[in-house]
């Protein structure tokens, strides 16, 4: 797969990751567990930490989203590879996320009082951004 096709795909599977569930919670084994993803939890800290959300929301959505877009415009000749060094600062923004969403699965495992398991989109969330990364790596290799 080119660098391009990988990047052009990454602009479908973000939304589809961002609507995954990322973990199933539950407060007792005897419940039901309530799945969370990016988007649900989003709408929580909406309503509760508006700070939080907007920072949550960057690292979440708008960069990962406006990297891949950049590097679009950069492979089709539409930008100036000036701006890789920006993009690679959103890739590491959106990277912190997946670092706080790991963070938060292990402290809610460590305190003990429910239950909760990643899912699918986790791991399919954390593989757009470790994509991104390689495509703009391999981007940024390309030009020298």
């Amino acid at each position: 797969m080119t660098l391009k096709a990988l990047n052009l795909a990454l602009l479908v599977l973000y939304p589809v990751a961002w609507a995954a569930p990322l973990m199933r919670a539950g407060l007792l084994p005897l419940f039901g567990l309530e799945e969370i993803s990016v988007l649900t939890g989003l709408q929580s800290l909406w309503a509760s930490d508006i700070f939080l959300a907007l920072v949550v929301t960057l690292f979440a959505l708008f960069a990962p989203y406006l990297k891949t877009i950049g590097l679009s415009l950069v492979h089709f000749d539409l930008l100036s590879r000036r701006a890789l060094p920006v993009l690679s600062f959103l890739g590491k923004l959106a990277m912190a996320d997946i670092f706080l969403i790991a963070l938060y699965i292990t402290l809610a495992k460590g305190i003990g009082v429910g239950r909760i398991e990643t899912a699918w989109g986790l791991y399919l969330f954390t593989g757009c951004i470790l994509a991104s990364i390689l495509v703009a790596w391999r981007t940024e290799q390309s030009t020298g």
